[in-house]
């Protein structure tokens, strides 16, 4: 049976993204932020993602099959809607909306989608859309692509969906079956937001730096227990102080959080800028390990007795980025195997609901084994944008192209110098994997402050990653286990600690890419000719952008981008590309 389904999201104003599944191969998938340059490309459609996917597979909309968005309409008959209204009692217009216009989001966002595949060509009378929930969408980005066959617990920890913030079930031949979900405003994901607006972040994009934070601080400094708990199979959390909404939100120069002003008065002020000092890493220490304790807690409660049958889980949600949580995860005994969507968060969503569709059609989906799946850039593209680029900028760069690239690279890195990649098809989720990366020699002292400050012009407390090869990753650290997503963080062995010192974090964990050959040849093959310089086949690698901007997509977004840096070396593809003085 042949099939094509495209996938879009952003139901919930952010992170839009589009995928296409042609019978069951996952041919394209891209965030629509990387196209426009705006992180998270809030409140916009996936319209260059979209158009991006189908030119990629050369075909037009006539010959799509089904479009899938992962938002559905919430029925009144359920739980979830009279879950809000209750809980939201001190916020009336919102409680009774919920009742009485609770698809009103729904039709919305159905709208701006007809809207979307208009521009791009799309007969509306012509053209099926299919919704599928988007807790549901989440479950099946993480279950039919991880190529699990046996029995598998899924497990889905979010901000909300429609209604729904958790997601407890299980796979089997292909099928999804429910278990449980807790709604709004009873959310981990929503919890831990808030508390990454309390320490000076943005919400959807600093829960990452919290977790980062979290090692320096001591979590028995503040009992943060009062803000959430799980008892007897139900999660609640405390809107005495986080996840509220109206006039019980904290304002502070005009901008309302999702905390209220109680947690200033337990806590203290907001934090404020880049430094992470006391007493707010023993806050961010206390938030993930409270995190991490009702979300085991809620896993061994719906999902236990399945786990022990198997050993296989699969996770999707924003919450499924928290590798440090999913480092404890895989320490159980019990668990064989965690496979975590790459792309966790809600731009996976228009994977999930794809590959949902495909499979309900008679069409199963492959495993998702790597994340290259945005646009590709030739050789006589990249000199192009340089020339182009250096006509606009006035300027001149050195460059060449060069026939032993990861050779060349190695020695650049090998000398202590931190170096732009940029090769074959961009990433596809949060991740630089190797195709959109900074990379640096993690033995090389000092390298990761400089790209700290001269280059990611970041906060100097973050941690950065290292890929591997796939043969360093089991002498490396403490638990092997697959990690091609740098979903997980592992414990350092004592001597690699030494051996590699730019990418262990404060509390001798790594967030690791263990990359077999066959998935990135070149990556790998660079990998290998650092080894036999320095006697480790590890990078240290970090994405491809500056701080506050989305990962760079095209060979102009990677000149503007090191021509605002400090970089000295940009690889793009066979060029490597040098700042000439005065550049």
């Amino acid at each position: 049976m042949s099939l094509t389904v495209l996938g879009l999201s952003g139901a919930v104003s952010h992170d839009p993204s589009a995928a296409l599944y042609i019978d069951g191969k996952l041919v394209a998938a891209a965030e629509e932020e990387r196209f426009v340059r705006d992180k998270h490309a809030k409140n916009r459609m996936p319209y260059e993602a979209a158009k991006f996917c189908l030119a990629q597979a050369g075909i037009k909309p006539a010959d799509v099959d089904i479009v899938a968005i992962p938002y559905a309409p919430i029925s009144i008959m359920g739980r979830a809607r009279w879950h809000y209204a209750r809980r939201y009692l001190y916020a009336p217009d919102r409680s009774l909306d919920a009742l009485l216009m609770g698809n009103r989001r729904f039709r919305r966002y159905r709208q701006r989608i007809q809207w979307c595949l208009v521009q791009l060509g799309f007969d509306l009378k012509k053209t099926e859309i299919q919704p599928v929930e988007h807790h549901l969408a989440h479950a099946a980005s993480a279950y039919l692509c991880s190529g699990f066959q046996e029995k598998t617990a899924i497990l889905g920890i979010d901000g909300k969906g429609e209604y729904a913030t958790t997601f407890f079930g299980w796979g089997e031949n292909g099928k999804i079956h429910k278990i449980k979900e807790f709604f709004d405003p009873d959310s981990l994901g929503g919890l831990y937001g808030a508390i990454t607006e309390y320490l000076g972040f943005d919400m959807l994009d600093g829960e990452f730096k919290v977790m980062g934070m979290a090692p320096y601080g001591d979590a028995t400094k503040f009992d943060f227990s009062r803000l959430a708990k799980f008892e007897n199979g139900a999660l609640t959390v405390n809107t005495d102080y986080v996840n509220v909404i109206g006039f019980k939100r904290y304002k502070e120069k005009g901008k309302g959080y999702y905390f209220a002003p109680k947690l200033i008065e337990w806590l203290g002020p907001r934090r404020e800028g880049d430094v992470a000092d006391e007493p707010y890493v023993h806050h961010a220490a206390a938030m993930q390990a409270l995190f991490e304790k009702l979300s085991l807690e809620m896993m061994d409660y719906y999902l236990g007795d399945i786990i022990r049958e198997t050993g296989k889980i699969a996770f999707a949600g924003g919450c499924a980025l928290n590798v440090k949580l999913n480092q404890k995860i895989i320490s159980r005994p019990e668990v064989k195997e965690l496979y975590v969507q790459p792309a966790a968060s809600d731009a996976g969503t228009a994977v999930g609901a794809a590959a949902y569709v495909s499979q309900e059609r008679g069409v199963p989906v492959e495993k998702m084994e790597h994340v290259y799946l945005g646009p590709e850039y030739s050789n006589e593209d990249v000199i192009a944008a340089i020339a182009h680029h250096e006509q606009m900028r006035g300027i001149k760069l050195a460059w060449e192209k060069v026939d032993a690239v990861p050779e060349r690279v190695a020695k650049i890195l090998a000398e202590g110098n931190p170096v732009a990649w940029f090769q074959g098809r961009m990433e596809f989720g949060p991740r630089a994997l190797g195709n959109r990366s900074i990379l640096g020699c993690p033995s090389s002292p000092g390298v990761a402050d400089r790209i700290n400050a001269q280059i990611k012009f970041r906060e100097r407390w973050r941690p950065f990653c290292p890929s591997m090869l796939d043969t360093v990753g089991p002498q490396m650290f403490k638990v092997d286990h697959p990690a091609p997503f740098m979903t997980f963080t592992f414990e350092v062995s004592e001597a690699w600690k030494a051996r590699v010192p730019e990418v262990v974090h404060e509390d001798g964990t790594s967030r690791a890419q263990v990359l077999k050959r066959e998935f990135n040849p070149r990556y790998y093959d660079l990998m290998l000719e650092l080894e036999k310089l320095t006697g480790n086949g590890v990078v240290l690698n970090t994405s491809l952008n500056r701080r506050g901007e989305p990962m760079i997509c095209s060979p102009t977004d990677a000149l503007n981008m090191f021509c605002g840096s400090d970089l000295q070396y940009l690889v793009m593809q066979d060029v490597v590309v040098r700042k000439s003085e005065g550049a």
